[in-house]
């Protein structure tokens, strides 16, 4: 089992964000642009198990140790199931640098984008915070 699985399935925040690189590089199926950063990245995740309901993957295809991984699931977002897929790259350190995730059917992601526009500021305020953190070293 991929770690990064098995800490999203934990619901396991810190064990998440241990896995991001710094210049992880996030890529939504419901917005234009990605997002690049460890905060941001972090707290767009945070937020997706938030809005996910009955979230389980199904399936794993990757080489062991190959640094591309795709991790299928299926979820709930306000009634609506949706299959999914988490596209992860890791770097020479084992870190995710880049995590794309695409979704089907698209009423599920219209739902999916509206609920994570209500988390949005959220999203940002949480990532605001952590990178002030970092700056400052507390």
């Amino acid at each position: 089992m991929h770690p990064f699985r098995a800490a999203v399935e934990a619901r396991d925040d810190a064990a998440i964000e241990a896995l991001l690189a710094d210049d992880v590089v996030f890529t939504s199926p419901v917005a234009f642009k990605p997002y690049p950063g460890k905060a941001i990245t972090a707290a767009i995740l945070r937020a997706v198990i938030r809005v996910f309901e009955d979230f389980r993957y199904v399936r794993e295809i990757g080489d062991v140790n190959g640094r591309d991984h795709a991790l299928v699931f299926e979820a709930t977002v306000d009634g609506k199931r949706l299959t999914g897929c988490d596209f992860l790259h890791v770097d020479e350190n084992g870190t995710i640098d880049d995590l794309m995730v695409m979704v089907r059917p698209l009423s599920a992601a219209q739902a999916l984008a509206a609920r994570m526009g209500e988390q949005f500021e959220r999203i940002t305020a949480e990532a605001t915070a952590q990178l002030e953190r970092e700056a400052t070293g507390a």
